[in-house]
């Protein structure tokens, strides 16, 4: 299964109960790694300095039956059974949920949308408006009409973004570091500190350092890791609460919670921040939606993650309401329940899965960063796919180093769960904020759902994270201000540069040329047309880009075949390879001018290489043979009717291209095929080819157009890329100029090149400088 086909397996997942059940096994590894190992620091949290463990129990069994129904209604009721169906085309995440909104409510934030993007497969799935008299419609065009709407609900989308980057940081810190603690049993306590931490930081590093080879070289490991460490607290939970206290499953009752906070009150209330860690991970349910299915990742939580957490934390709690005189400061930790013989090996497989759970979450800070990146909200990073199989699995090395370097920072600076899950429990339930507030949203304006069910959601589940939210805000001075501060660092970065960029195509949009003006100066300048092809990268879909005219201008000479090439992003999460080409002409066909816009999904991956140049020209061929033939042939005609094209790889039945060596190198195709050749030359070079079907019939002009295109492939391509530097225009606001001037210009300095032009070759690539004012 490659880049391309394996990105809809989504549609193949429901095929049996064995695939079901074996995704199901595999999700277990992937998306519960974090939230099983949340055991390890949830107690030990709680009871930190807020409240007490005291005779009567009454606080350990109030802050069971908080876990209990924490544990039912978050992840339970509100992600499996009402979150989880609202995908993407099989995708989930923050992005997916704001993905969906933009394409029902049309308020996309990428500037270069084309309404031909909305004829989409993929794009039109489910999409229906609601009936003109509801309260989503209305809702509708309120979000289309004001601009400041749109703009909140991408800063909504950002701010969950950033927060699951924050958590990213976090979350391997506290899970690495608590599973390591386990060594305080054995140890000394003034000689336990000066071991953690280090052997915490040594894992930590490893665990970065091998980040790209990819999870697939080790992700068989993942599941089997995860399903041990469940059973292991799972069984000391059954045994802890039949040898302590069988009793211990009253504390399930919701009567508990009131005593606990009648007797607690403002510590029960600041209390609630540890217990919040309970449900650490569970966004992972959603946000990893795209590579299993929602029935796999529902058998996996109800049958196994779910009771054996219950279990879990019943044990702990059967333990500590028979223990109240525990030494040192330990007496509520996760190892202390664990039977003295079983410590070493729980230890063990204790780390085991904290280092799956980092994992999953690290591979899902790269996958939203790529998301932001697709979206033009984030500047360019190298993304390398780490599998030839699995799509999602890609490693970001700059962000991976960042993450580590910031990482090993919070474990030295804190050195204690207690600040490192003050900080945490913030990321979490922020990121759950924001899904309750875009579930609302997606409630009415794409199920259209009578409004009154989205209130109900927000205040029922709002409520719920909005406690917790306090309780953890209030901790901003013990550790809650790192989310928050890394946060607003992304934030900004993000900002910036979408602003930046949204400028700079703006300034294209208004200083583009028309394609009268392109033929109108060609006699004034007596413009002379070259060999080979020149492929212009713009971000531009309609019109000539700025910096064409500024090198025409300048140096009148372009070549014989001119392709104006835009590879954008599309609010899907995938596009499928036949629908990828868009191609049109440019002004009348013997100018032989060609726009070609290539769509990618936010989760699709970028292929830039030589397949992709031989897709591209082949793309335009197809489009010659079959689409000048449904087209007015009027060789005057001015408008850019664009057509989609697929390529060899998806129309066996369309034009293929060959290439050999030398003028002999020629070999023969089938003999229902028709051979287009460029005429023979006399010093040996590569010849191109295209190989024709007999059926339909092209006319001579068609003829014609192909061979000069054939001619000029074989000439070789030029690439031409604008090297823009953007500058904030005279008059603008200090603000605009700091924005502007530093902060995208300091971003985009030190950013990476598009893809298409790292792997353009240097020998004929030509780079056209030009300042925008903006």
């Amino acid at each position: 299964m490659d880049l391309e086909s394996g990105i809809y397996q989504n549609h193949v997942k429901q095929e049996s109960w064995r695939t079901v059940l074996t995704l199901a096994y595999q999700s277990l590894g992937v998306v519960y790694g974090d939230l099983s190992t949340s055991p390890l620091y949830v107690y030990k949290n709680t009871f930190a300095e807020d409240i007490d463990h005291s005779e009567t129990n009454e606080e350990i069994f109030g802050v069971l039956s908080f876990v209990f129904w924490t544990l039912t209604l978050v992840p339970l009721l509100k992600y499996v059974f009402i979150v989880l169906r609202a995908d993407d085309n099989g995708e989930g995440g923050t992005f997916a949920l704001y993905s969906l909104l933009c394409r029902h409510a049309k308020v996309n934030s990428l500037p270069s949308f084309q309404s031909a993007d909305e004829d989409l497969s993929t794009y039109k799935k489910d999409i229906s408006s609601p009936a003109p008299s509801t309260f989503g419609a209305r809702l509708k065009s309120t979000l289309e009409k004001y601009r400041v709407l749109q703009r909140f609900l991408l800063v909504l989308a950002l701010l969950g973004a950033c927060m699951v980057i924050g958590d990213g940081i976090l979350t391997p810190a506290i899970s690495v570091f608590s599973a390591v603690s386990g060594v305080e049993l054995a140890m000394e306590k003034e000689h336990h500190k000066y071991v953690e931490v280090p052997v915490a930081c040594i894992i930590l590093i490893a665990l970065f350092a091998l980040q790209h080879y990819g999870t697939h070289r080790v992700g068989f490991l993942f599941a089997p890791v995860v399903i041990t460490w469940l059973f292991c607290i799972s069984a000391i939970g059954v045994y802890n609460i039949f040898h302590w206290n069988p009793h211990v499953y009253q504390a399930l009752s919701p009567h508990h919670m009131y005593k606990f906070l009648k007797k607690t009150q403002r510590g029960g209330w600041m209390s609630l921040g540890g217990i919040l860690l309970c449900i650490t991970g569970s966004e992972a349910m959603f946000a990893d939606l795209g590579h299993f299915s929602q029935l796999s990742i529902k058998i996996a939580f109800t049958s196994i993650v779910y009771p054996s957490l219950i279990l879990a934390y019943m044990g702990q709690a059967a333990y500590l309401s028979k223990h109240h005189d525990i030494r040192n400061d330990y007496s509520v930790g996760f190892y202390v329940s664990v039977p003295e013989k079983l410590r070493w090996p729980v230890l063990v497989i204790a780390i085991m899965a904290a280092v799956v759970g980092s994992q999953a979450i690290i591979t899902g800070t790269f996958s939203i960063i790529k998301q932001c990146s697709a979206l033009g909200c984030f500047p360019r990073v190298k993304i390398v796919h780490t599998s030839s199989k699995f799509h999602g699995q890609i490693y970001i090395p700059e962000i991976n180093w960042t993450l580590m370097l910031l990482c090993l920072a919070v474990t030295i600076g804190f050195r204690d769960t207690k600040r490192m899950g003050n900080a945490s429990g913030l990321a979490v339930i922020t990121v759950m904020l924001v899904t309750t507030c875009l579930m609302s949203l997606v409630i009415v304006l794409c199920w259209h759902r009578s409004v009154l069910l989205a209130i109900c959601f927000v205040l029922f589940f709002g409520t719920i994270e909005a406690l917790y939210f306090s309780a953890s805000l209030i901790k901003f001075l013990e550790g809650a201000w790192v989310p928050i501060a890394l946060s607003f660092i992304f934030m900004v970065v993000m900002c910036v540069w979408h602003y930046g960029t949204l400028k700079k195509y703006e300034f294209d949009v208004q200083n583009k040329v028309s394609v009268d003006w392109l033929l109108g100066i060609g006699p004034s300048l007596g413009i002379i047309r070259v060999r080979g092809m020149g492929l212009i990268h713009t971000e531009l879909v309609s019109g000539i880009p700025a910096i064409f005219s500024h090198f025409v201008t300048n140096l009148p000479a372009f070549h014989q075949v001119l392709v104006f090439l835009c590879v954008k992003s599309v609010p899907v999460p995938h596009v499928k390879h036949e629908e990828r080409f868009l191609v049109g002409h440019i002004g009348p066909r013997e100018y032989r001018m060609y726009r070609c816009i290539v769509r990618y999904g936010y989760r699709d991956a970028h292929k830039d290489d030589l397949q992709f140049e031989n897709d591209l020209v082949c793309s335009i061929a197809e489009y010659i043979r079959t689409g000048t033939n449904s087209a007015d042939n009027d060789s005057t005609k001015l408008s850019e009717d664009m057509f989609v094209v697929g390529t060899p790889s998806t129309h066996l039945d369309g034009i293929q291209m060959c290439e050999d060596n030398g003028p002999d190198g020629e070999t023969s195709g089938p003999s229902e095929l028709r051979e287009i050749r460029s005429p023979p030359v006399i010093t040996p070079r590569k010849r191109v080819r295209f190989v024709i079907p007999e059926s339909p019939k092209i006319d001579k002009g068609a003829r014609e157009e192909l061979r000069e295109l054939m001619e000029a492939r074989e000439a070789g391509i030029a690439y031409i890329l604008g090297h823009s530097h953007v500058r904030a225009k005279q008059g603008s606001s200090l603000i605009k100029k700091v924005v502007i001037n530093l902060g995208y210009d300091f971003l985009r300095r030190n950013c990476r090149a598009p893809t298409y032009a790292l792997s353009a070759p240097h020998a004929s690539t030509l780079e056209v400088g030009m300042v925008y004012h903006v």
